[in-house]
This record gives C-alpha cells, structure tokens and sequence, in this order.
C-alpha cells in the first residue's frame, strides 16, 4: 500500500509504500495527529522509520490495499 504525506510549505510529498494494511496505517495517521507528542511515525516495506512533525502535514492519502507493482516477474 502507498501513503503519500503532503507537506506544509512544501511543493513535494512524501510517499512510503507499507506492508500494513489500510485501518492500521489510518489509525496511526490519526493518533500522531491527535496526540500531544507532536510527531507521527510510519515504517516502510523495508524497515525504515519516518518522523514527520504533525504541525507540518497538510493531507495524508492512504491509496489502495492491492496496487499492482510494475516489473518483470514470471507469470504463473
């Protein structure tokens, strides 16, 4: 699944693609902006960790649960 985070001041957005699925990514969109510790944290596929200052975060946009990837893969 691809989360894509805009920034305020910021022409670009950043995007994380994630193993989880869609209500636990929203749930933790949802407590980093609602807590008071200011800060919302999200892992990728490979195992990085982005911190993102909530005060910061224009929109988040949570894209579909089976996006397909594009590449050479067998057919099976």
């Amino acid at each position: 699944m691809e989360v894509k985070i805009g920034l305020i001041d910021s022409p670009h957005e950043l995007v994380i693609a994630t193993d989880r699925d869609r209500d636990e990514v929203e749930k933790v969109l949802t407590d980093g902006l609602t807590s008071g510790t200011g800060v919302v944290s999200l892992e990728d596929d490979k195992g990085r960790k982005y911190l993102v200052q909530s005060a910061k975060i224009a929109y988040a946009e949570i894209g579909a649960a089976d996006a397909r990837k594009v590449g050479f893969a067998p057919l099976t």
